[in-house]
Formats: C-alpha cells, structure tokens, sequence
C-alpha cells in the first residue's frame, strides 16, 4: 500500500500549534519513518510552502519521498497531479482532511481517509511497535560480582 499524505492537513490535527513549532515537521517525520518501516509501506508526504534549499524532491530511502510543489502549485495540486500520473490508484490511500482532496482520489480510483482517521491509525502502530520491542528486549543473567553485592546487602539486618 502506498500513502500519499497532505502533510500540512495531518500536522493541524496532530498539533494545532504546529506553526509556532519549527520542529513539527521533523517530529511527523521521524514518526511517519517508523510507521513505514513497520508497515513496509510505501510513503509520499506533500507540503506546502518553500521546501528548505529549494529541493522540490527528497527521497529518504526507496520507500518514502516528501515533495514540496513547485511555486505558484499547491500541495493539493501536487497531489492531484501525482494520483493523474500513477497508473493503478486501488493501492494508494489518500490523507487528508480536505473533502476537495479526497473526493479527487475517490474520482481517481484511490482510496481515503480523514488525517484524524490516520493518525489514530498511526498511533495504534506505533503503540504496538513499543510493546512488541517491550517483550523482545533481552534479559541479562546477573554477574556474580552482582549476586554477592545484592546478597551482601539483603543479609544485613
């Protein structure tokens, strides 16, 4: 499955204040780079406004691209131009919280959610993905230097 997320949307849900927080956006991005490597999904984060050193495209692996649109574009444009070009949309799930939006993944073949509905989602993964590393972590058999050091002090009265 492929996500093709309007990331400014999904910011204003997670946190109203994220235009006052410069790191917001790094924050949803190292949280969307867990979510994809635990769900082995495929990731295209658009936002709005001027990409940092005019970079229109940033791949961080094979699986996840943020794209800026171009100036005078907007991101919902950009998304509608990336679901034109896509040939089969059944995979791609649409993010948004913006009707106009989804309604033209809908018209376009693809699926999609409210950013509300995501980030649910995106909780529960990650929430899940704590526990499971949680009864993963290893135990560590005492020393004998530590037996004798807890013995030592557990003899005392």
């Amino acid at each position: 499955m492929a996500y093709l997320i309007d990331g400014n949307n999904l910011m204003g849900q997670a946190d109203p204040y994220f235009m006052f927080d410069r790191s917001s956006r790094s924050k949803l991005i190292g949280k969307l780079l867990i979510f994809q490597k635990i769900t082995r999904s495929r990731i295209f984060l658009v936002f709005d406004g001027k990409p940092p050193d005019n970079d229109h495209l940033f791949k961080l692996n094979p699986k996840f691209t943020i794209l800026f649109p171009q100036p005078g574009q907007s991101a919902d444009q950009l998304i509608e131009d990336l679901l034109t070009q896509k040939k089969d949309r059944r995979y791609f799930l649409v993010v948004s919280s913006d009707r106009g939006v989804r309604e033209i993944a809908r018209a376009r073949g693809a699926r999609s959610m409210s950013s509300l509905e995501f980030l649910k989602d995106l909780k529960e993964v990650l929430k899940d993905s704590r526990k499971d590393r949680e009864l993963i972590k290893q135990t560590e058999n005492p020393t004998p230097l530590e037996i004798s050091l807890w013995d030592e002090l557990f003899s005392k009265k």
